[in-house]
């Protein structure tokens, strides 16, 4: 099975006769794909459910801005260890993949990766969503209120998702209009 596959977006096959896709931006994504597919599979699903929790909180707002985007690349690079160029694949796929799906696989992806993180890779992921909702330098309440259900999800209490979340305080909506 390929990445693709694995994400649900291999899609149509060409038909015969047909000519697939080509020139560099062709080759560029076939490249990653196939470097992605030489991962280990447990450690590339994880890597594309990470990918796509940001994505769902980056969409909170039923929008994904340019900010949010690039932090989630950044942090996908970082977190899983992989170069810039199969970090932006994976956040592009992770997006259409929660635009497309996100209210049916939400609780899913979720969980799936819940079941298969460290209690440290669980808070590092919190500390991410947060990082990608204060991207544009503000958490609005339907962000926090996102992430507030992920860990939900994933097991937090409400007093572990507070102690992570008051690093944030400054970003937070909520926050910013108090005096």
């Amino acid at each position: 099975m390929s990445f693709l596959d694995f994400l649900g977006l291999s899609g149509p096959r060409p038909a015969p006769g047909e000519k697939a896709p080509s020139g560099p931006e062709a080759e560029t994504i076939h490249r990653i794909v196939e470097a992605l597919e030489k991962m280990e599979p447990a450690r590339a699903k994880k890597i594309a459910a990470f990918a796509f929790i940001l994505s769902r909180v980056a969409r909170a707002d039923m929008k994904i801005s340019d900010e949010e985007t690039r932090a989630m690349e950044r942090l996908a690079t970082a977190w899983g260890n992989i170069p810039e160029e199969q970090a932006v694949l994976v956040v592009q796929i992770a997006k259409c993949q929660n635009v497309l799906f996100g209210g049916t696989d939400n609780f899913i992806v979720t969980r799936e990766f819940s079941q298969s993180a460290t209690k440290e890779e669980k808070i590092e992921l919190l500390h991410c969503l947060f990082a990608v909702s204060a991207a544009d330098d503000s958490i609005s309440a339907v962000e926090e209120n996102t992430v507030g259900q992920i860990a939900s999800e994933m097991g937090f209490t409400r007093r572990e998702l507070i102690e992570i979340r008051s690093v944030y305080r400054d970003k937070r909506a909520v926050m910013k209009d108090l005096p």
